[in-house]
């Protein structure tokens, strides 16, 4: 039996301002919060545990010293990658210059808190909530 991922947490300055960001990048809903102030967001009617990883957003005052080992990439689902760039500009991303050429299939971006995160031109197919099953 392998691992698979079931949540990416992500330190932040304001988890509520990124907890509303990215559930609306992802179509995510808050699941839950802790006494901290870590917000989780999820897939609605799948959350922790489903077939896409929840992420969390936990407080910390730390300074981000240098560019994240981590980043997330996403795809568009439901419309073509220069309107969902476009909706996620609206939304408070930011393009950022990494020393991509412009030639990329991939456009870098920044949340509001300046994680870095790409926006990969192909579209998918969005993940359908599997429906329960009886006992």
């Amino acid at each position: 039996m392998a691992c698979r991922i079931s949540e990416l947490v992500l330190d932040c300055v304001d988890p509520e301002r990124l907890a509303a960001f990215w559930s609306e990048v992802l179509g995510y809903v808050e699941l839950g919060r802790e006494p901290d102030g870590s917000i989780e967001i999820g897939p609605p009617g799948a959350g922790f545990g489903g077939p896409q990883p929840t992420l969390v957003l936990g407080p910390s005052a730390d300074p981000r010293p240098v560019k994240l080992r981590l980043h997330l990439d996403v795809n568009p689902t439901d419309r073509d990658a220069d309107a969902e760039l476009e909706r996620l500009l609206a939304l408070g991303a930011r393009p950022v210059d990494v020393g991509q050429s412009g030639a990329e299939p991939w456009h870098v971006l920044q949340d509001p808190e300046g994680n870095e995160f790409c926006l990969l031109r192909s579209r998918i197919a969005p993940v359908r909530p599997r429906e329960a099953t009886g006992p």
